[in-house]
């Protein structure tokens, strides 16, 4: 069960101003400043009826958030519990999300990819050592922490993460289509091996701006993930420097054994050495990624309900574990006009309206 503070959370909200809007089904997230501080968090504010029959779910995503303490990772700072609601309070994070900085950007090389895929290899190693497997690792998943133009990224999205036990096998068909790795979709037991693939595709998008897999049809799609068939296209890859195709290449190896692990990524000379390359490649990958990207924002890349169905048919569907969880495709989530947001109201107390003309990504 869920831990309940001495401190009522309508005590606590007196002290905080709210502004919400509602962007899931289970769940809406909050924007809070504290009025002592002024410092903004960002709160998850989960309906418990939501949670029936799903509260391992969620008890697995506290307990995953309460043992992480990275500076590439958004943090769990505390949870609330009412009768009604679950509050997990998150760090906040305001700078964007990674695509739209990449395409903002005016200058861009494989040296910014690099050093972007060292800040998530170190993170995910970090989680590895703690036998954490994020296991949705996607782009959409990595916010830069601020807009400064030196800002880190951080990871965040935990809800499909998975803690190893002792003697446990992961099995579930769980993360993103386009992003999974082959070993997932044959419904093989599999490691924390998959959050390496994930990288390795997330690098081979950064450097060309499209998805080494892609198909209108789920089925043609997933056969390319099972086979591992990618390739490096000419002209895109043409000024690509081999030591980064060669990272990728041993990032998205089909058999999870010989996959890199974070460790040896981290060892490669395209992460620690010299061989990433200055030359400016924004013009050509900001293209792509608002072409076979941008779309999302009006029609998603990969329907979630047709993937599970493909793979149900595909004899992919159950596992040791439970149903699959894929989850949708969309780079434009999270993404919130605050203009839009009005005062939440606790119970009888009812706050402050305060209206805001930015914008700001938010975690969930």
């Amino acid at each position: 069960s869920y831990s309940t503070f001495t401190l009522s959370i309508i005590e606590w909200i007196k002290n905080s101003l709210f502004f919400k809007r509602q962007l899931g089904a289970f769940s809406e997230v909050v924007l809070a400043e504290e009025k002592r501080t002024q410092r903004l968090v960002a709160i998850k504010c989960i309906p418990k009826k939501a949670l029936e029959g799903k509260e391992n779910n969620i008890e697995n995503e506290i307990a995953v958030l309460h043992r992480i303490k990275h500076s590439n990772i958004v943090s769990l700072e505390d949870i609330f519990e009412s009768t009604s609601h679950l509050y997990l309070i998150m760090q906040l994070v305001s700078g964007g999300e990674l695509f739209d900085r990449i395409v903002e950007k005016g200058f861009y090389t494989e040296r910014d990819a690099s050093q972007l895929i060292h800040q998530i290899l170190d993170a995910v190693k970090y989680l590895h050592d703690m036998g954490i497997v994020h296991r949705d690792l996607k782009p959409e998943n990595l916010l830069y922490y601020s807009m400064d133009e030196d800002s880190k990224i951080m990871i965040s999205d935990f809800g499909l993460s998975k803690i190893e036990g002792a003697g446990s096998v992961m099995s579930t068909a769980c993360g993103t289509p386009g992003y999974v790795a082959p070993e997932v979709l044959a419904q093989k037991p599999y490691s924390k091996a998959v959050d390496c693939w994930s990288i390795g595709v997330i690098s081979y998008i950064l450097l060309c701006g499209y998805p080494p897999f892609y198909d209108e049809n789920d089925a043609k799609l997933f056969e390319q993930i099972l086979k591992a068939e990618y390739e490096f296209d000419s002209p895109y890859w043409d000024d690509i420097s081999d030591s980064a195709k060669d990272f990728i290449c041993h990032m998205m190896e089909k058999e999870p054994l010989k996959r890199y692990t974070c460790e040896q990524a981290l060892q490669h000379p395209w992460i620690c050495g010299d061989t990433a390359l200055n030359k400016n490649i924004h013009e050509s990958v900001s293209a792509q990624i608002k072409k076979n990207f941008a779309k999302s924002k009006w029609k998603q890349a990969f329907n979630a309900t047709a993937v599970v169905r493909h793979m149900r048919r595909l004899q992919l569907g159950t596992s040791l574990e439970g149903p699959s969880q894929i989850t949708p495709t969309s780079p434009c989530h999270g993404h919130l006009c605050l203009s839009c947001l009005f005062a939440h109201e606790a119970k009888a107390d009812t706050v402050s309206s305060v209206i805001f003309s930015s914008y700001l990504s938010f975690l969930f």
